[in-house]
């Protein structure tokens, strides 16, 4: 008889969608928050348990749902990997909520409210289904929950700017998904299978005998650009900015910590499961996601740093940043997804915590977005300014933060590549160009403005925006002190990913 515990990550999507469908039916938006806390803290808690279940047994499992077998029907495959990477999202999408809740309750109208909390539900079940799923069309579906879901989260401020930022990233993500389902569709006519071990055996025999080479290799690369498109990638990133840098702070924080990630983390499943890494490099497409990623880490940087505007200058820091992301992936080796798996935690727990604080030093600052009128807003909440601090200087790549452990295992990844110096030139390039957009907003919210500017900006502040806010805080401690953990305590957590590629 299966151990009841195998039953959690299924528990878990079944809950999310359950809460989309009950906050769709509560009447208040508050009540509808307190379901969306409870539910992520509770998918949490499970994933939790089938994290030390898979890791301490070093096993993974496959959960069969509904009653056709394999090679057809439908099931989730779990092992330590996907139980680190679950757990994280539920824990950073329940702090993204706590922390961006005042902003969220003033920015969305109330009898829009509860709606929101239906779309927030669906990306979680989203990003657990994505995660976990063993079935390329399972994962596709997800892939449009989530999409659907995400334009919700950023027309959600109801303004002109955020509908038209709105129809680009949902004309941007149909592309994603027309192109992945166009390589999906053409890896099933030539292998008949949907489920991902069937089509790897598959796959593998057309490897062996060279038949359908080219629908193959068309398909490698349609799949690949989908899901490409979809998070971000350079050069697909232009909707990016405007998505992410006018929603909500809640909203800014979910899509750039969470949305994207799971379609990076679909991708690793389709290289891994299907594909397999070799074939990936044989097909050079590991070259050109490696080529995409560096100038990604390079152009992404070099645009945040003529923003002024503070959102949009980290919306295009998460463009940077998903570089660094694809880089470990396109270096072709185990050491490179271990890499940018770490990276995947560093940065859901970076960006949210810099999107939350940023808004917070907005909020105190009169609703201003621009460097120059936040100056010595972090004196006004000291702690979204030690906060914005540490993720900062965790992107940046100080030591004991969680970006320099990042950097230093996609160094280490480079060797056995024969890349290292290329690789190790764009780190550091990377890295100073990080430095050169972070360290001026640093300096913004830290040196206080002269006082006739410092009374300007308070007379836009209401008082109510200067009250302790506990959500916020709560959040801010705990996303910092993840951020600790990632720097300082990482091997066990590279333990748990190393194993989980294993077993994947």
């Amino acid at each position: 008889m299966r151990p009841f515990i195998e039953n959690f990550p299924f528990f878990s999507i079944f809950l999310a969608i359950l809460a989309g469908i009950l906050t769709a039916t509560i009447r208040s938006g508050r009540a509808a928050y307190w379901v969306t806390i409870g539910v992520c803290a509770a998918s949490a808690v499970l994933n939790a348990f089938v994290l030390e279940y898979t890791y301490l047994g070093d096993l993974s499992f496959t959960y069969t749902m509904g009653r056709f077998l394999a090679p057809y029907g439908n099931a989730i495959k779990c092992g330590p990997l996907q139980a680190l990477l679950t757990t994280v999202f539920s824990l950073v999408m329940g702090t993204s909520l706590a922390g961006g809740r005042r902003d969220l309750f003033q920015d969305i109208l109330p009898q829009k409210q509860r709606l929101y909390f239906v779309m927030v539900n669906m990306i979680l079940a989203s990003l657990l289904a994505l995660t976990y799923t063993n079935d390329a069309f399972t994962g596709y579906v997800f892939i449009e929950i989530s999409t659907i879901a995400a334009c919700a989260l950023v027309m959600a401020k109801d303004n002109g700017p955020n509908l038209i930022a709105t129809i680009r990233y949902l004309f941007m993500s149909l592309v994603g998904s027309g192109l992945f389902l166009i390589g999906l569709t053409v890896l099933n006519s030539i292998t008949g299978y949907l489920l991902m071990p069937s089509l790897s055996e598959a796959v593998e025999g057309l490897k062996v005998t060279g038949d359908y080479a080219i629908p193959l290799t068309v398909s490698v690369g349609l799949i690949t650009a989908g899901l490409g498109v979809k998070s971000a990638m350079f050069p697909f990133h232009l909707w990016l900015p405007d998505a992410h840098g006018g929603a909500t702070t809640a909203s800014s924080a979910i899509l750039s910590g969470l949305v994207l990630k799971g379609y990076i983390v679909l991708l690793l499943l389709m290289i891994l499961r299907v594909f397999s890494l070799e074939l990936i490099v044989e097909l050079g497409a590991a070259d050109v996601i490696l080529a995409f990623g560096v100038l990604g880490m390079i152009f992404g940087s070099l645009a945040a740093m003529r923003e002024s505007h503070i959102k949009r200058m980290l919306a295009y820091s998460s463009v940077a940043q998903i570089g660094y992301i694809f880089m470990g992936i396109g270096l072709g080796t185990v050491e490179g997804l271990v890499a940018s798996c770490f990276h995947i935690l560093v940065h859901a727990c970076c960006k949210p915590l810099l999107f939350l604080c940023a808004g917070r030093l907005s909020a105190v600052s009169g609703h201003h977005k621009s460097l120059k009128n936040l100056r010595g807003s972090a004196y006004r909440d000291v702690g979204a300014g030690l906060g914005f601090t540490v993720g900062a200087l965790s992107m940046i790549g100080i030591p004991l933060f969680g970006g320099f452990v990042s950097k230093l295992y996609f160094a280490n990844a480079s060797l056995p590549t024969g890349m290292t110096a290329m690789t190790l030139l764009t780190i550091a390039l990377s890295t100073v160009l990080n430095a050169l957009y972070y360290v001026p907003a640093l300096l913004a919210i830290w040196v206080k403005p002269p006082a006739e500017d410092e009374a300007a900006v308070l007379a836009d502040v209401h008082a109510g925006e200067l009250a302790f806010d506990q959500a916020f805080t709560a959040a801010d401690i705990l996303l910092v002190a993840a951020i600790f953990v990632l720097g300082i305590f990482y091997h066990p957590i590279t333990d748990v990913i190393e194993a989980g590629v294993r077993l994947i």
